[in-house]
């Protein structure tokens, strides 16, 4: 049996850096407060002409591009999105269209949250593998994720407003006999703790009127407390999870990549387990929490930075809204 192996990666950031002091204009906050509670410094939001699609474009031209891959040799498309620019068509149609891919290449997008890129390598390796998608002529897959979540975003609202920001990150994977994969999906159903409402004159909002008429309801609303007690047990049965199926235990593994949401999150697991501290990369100070695209930033940066040489072992554990988790377990 072949796994799926990452082979190439690429990101977008937009154009303006926002610091944590620049939020103390806008909002009763302080540089102090935002690091000693997330570990967050800056965030990057869109800026004009940019956006989740341009993001996502320009992250896969990069991944191709780091691959010496072309786009014809694409088989498939999945975006992992919570705030895509259209409902129909989908962005990895989108996307296909701006980098040429158009011979017949499968393309959707999913939305599992801070999840989704975990989700998108399990449905990859799921489809490659059995030959539902990519071929000889077609092997690889692109694997972006894409947030623009700044539009979202109440900025009278410190609870919120300081933790997100916008990127993209994409990867490019293929089918290959020596490496090693395993993954793992699950949620729970819990709305209250981590949501937006959709805004749109359509009976789809019967069950939220204020949806139709209240812009407001289209904010990211948060369960803090909530989200981080989730999160913290979610982190911990990942990897343990991870250990068991992968028979690597944390201790030996190389690094852990985890959704780029609160360095209290990965800190408080991380002593909880006695773990060094060099295992978990983090770069959520520069970019805070990027839902989809925080685990395929984090991956391309350590790529950037030569930490990824052929022969590391991986975890990667996702865990947002849904609410949602995911881990995988990946060899380079």
């Amino acid at each position: 049996m072949s796994f799926i192996k990452i082979i190439g990666m690429g990101k977008a950031v937009p154009s303006i850096r926002v610091r944590n002091q620049d939020l103390e204009k806008t909002v009763e906050t302080s540089d102090a407060w935002i690091r000693s509670r997330t570990g967050i410094k800056a965030r990057h939001f869109c800026g004009k002409g940019e956006s989740a699609l341009s993001l996502a474009a320009a992250a896969a031209e990069n991944a191709l591009r780091s691959s010496a891959v072309i786009p014809a040799q694409v088989g498939l498309v999945i975006t992992a999105c919570v705030n895509p620019d259209c409902f129909v068509p989908s962005m990895a149609c989108l996307v296909e269209e701006k980098l040429g891919i158009c011979h017949g290449a499968a393309a959707f997008d999913i939305n599992a949250a801070c999840s989704g890129f975990i989700y998108s390598l399990q449905i990859a390796q799921a489809l490659m593998e059995n030959g539902s998608a990519c071929d000889q002529a077609h092997p690889y897959a692109l694997l972006i994720g894409t947030e623009q979540l700044s539009r979202m975003l109440n900025f009278k609202d410190r609870s919120t407003c300081v933790l997100f920001g916008d990127g993209a990150a994409a990867a490019l994977v293929r089918l290959d006999d020596e490496a090693v994969f395993f993954s793992h999906t699950a949620a729970r159903g819990d709305a209250g703790k981590l949501f937006a409402q959709t805004i749109g004159p359509n009976d789809m909002n019967a069950h939220y009127p204020a949806a139709r008429t209240d812009p407001a309801a289209s904010w990211l609303k948060m369960d803090g407390p909530g989200v981080f007690r989730f999160a913290v047990t979610a982190l911990e049965e990942e990897i343990r999870l991870l250990e068991e199926k992968s028979g690597v235990g944390a201790g030996d593994i190389d690094y852990i990549v985890c959704h780029q949401a609160n360095a209290r999150i990965i800190e408080h697991v991380r002593k909880r387990r006695g773990l060094p501290k060099e295992k978990f990369f983090m770069n959520l100070q520069e970019y805070g929490n990027t839902s989809g695209a925080s685990i395929p930033l984090a991956l391309c940066e350590m790529m950037e930075k030569g930490m990824l040489q052929s022969g590391r072992r991986i975890f990667c554990i996702g865990f947002g809204a849904g609410l949602t988790w995911a881990g995988a377990y990946l060899t380079f």
